[in-house]
C-alpha cells in the first residue's frame, strides 16, 4: 500500500463491567466483563465479521482484551496487546465510586470534575499525560498500516482523547458525545492527524440488529 493512503481505524471501548454499572473508577485495575459485557462483545464480533480488518490492537487490561477476543474469533485476526491503549491511571481514585471520591477528596474531586489538564491523582496520570500516551500510540500503530483497516479496543478515557483529537476540541471542553460500551467509532488517520468518520454506532446492540443482517 502507498504510504500516503490514510489508515482506517475502528476505535472501540470495552464491554460493560460491574464497576461501570456501579460508577466505580477502574483505571488500571483488572476488572472483567460482566454478562452484559460478554453479550455486547458477541454482538460486536458479529457486526465486524465481514470487515477486512488487518490488525486488532487492545489494551492489555482484561475488560478490553476480552472484548477484542470476540472480534478476533469472528475475523480470525489475532489480538495484539498494547499498553498504550490502557485507561487513564487514576491512582488513589481507583476502586472508589464518583460519590465516594467527592466525599473523601473534595478538593481533588473538584479539579477532576473541572477537567484540569494538569491534575494528577496520587499515583495516577493527568489528562495531558493520557493524551500524549494515547496519541503517540495511535500514531505509531496507524503508520504501520497505511491504506488498511485496524481495530483499537480501549477504554472511555482513550475514546475521549481520540474524539477530541479528531474534532480538534480542547481537553477542557465539556463532553457532549457518548462513550458507550462496544460502540463502534470510525476514524481516519493520516500524518496530518485524525479525522472523524462516524461516532457511537450501536446498531449491533439493538434487538433488531441480527434480524436486519440476516434478511
Amino acid at each position: 500500500m502507498s504510504s500516503h493512503e490514510p489508515t482506517r481505524i475502528l476505535a472501540i471501548r470495552h464491554g460493560e463491567t460491574a464497576w461501570n454499572v456501579d460508577t466505580r473508577i477502574q483505571g488500571h485495575l483488572n476488572i472483567p466483563l460482566n454478562d452484559t459485557g460478554h453479550w455486547q462483545g458477541q454482538r460486536l464480533g458479529q457486526a465486524l465479521a465481514g470487515e477486512a480488518i488487518s490488525a486488532i490492537y487492545a489494551s492489555d487490561l482484561s475488560r478490553a482484551h476480552e472484548t477484542a477476543l470476540y472480534v478476533s474469533r469472528a475475523t480470525g485476526v489475532p489480538v495484539v496487546p498494547e499498553l498504550g491503549l490502557r485507561e487513564r491511571g487514576f491512582g488513589e481514585f481507583e476502586g472508589k465510586t464518583f460519590a465516594e471520591i467527592e466525599v473523601a477528596l473534595p478538593a481533588q474531586s473538584e479539579r477532576w470534575r473541572k477537567r484540569d489538564p494538569s491534575f494528577t491523582p496520587a499515583g495516577g496520570e493527568s489528562l495531558l499525560q493520557v493524551q500524549e500516551r494515547v496519541l503517540a500510540t495511535v500514531n505509531r500503530l496507524a503508520k504501520q498500516h497505511s491504506g488498511e483497516l485496524i481495530v483499537m479496543v480501549g477504554h472511555g478515557g482513550v475514546m475521549d482523547v481520540l474524539y477530541r483529537a479528531a474534532t480538534r476540541l480542547d481537553l477542557q471542553a465539556a463532553r457532549t458525545w457518548l462513550l458507550g460500551n462496544t460502540a463502534i467509532n470510525r476514524l481516519l488517520w493520516s500524518p496530518e492527524g485524525l479525522s472523524l468518520v462516524g461516532w457511537s454506532d450501536t446498531q449491533h446492540l439493538s434487538d433488531s440488529a441480527l434480524d436486519e443482517t440476516s434478511t
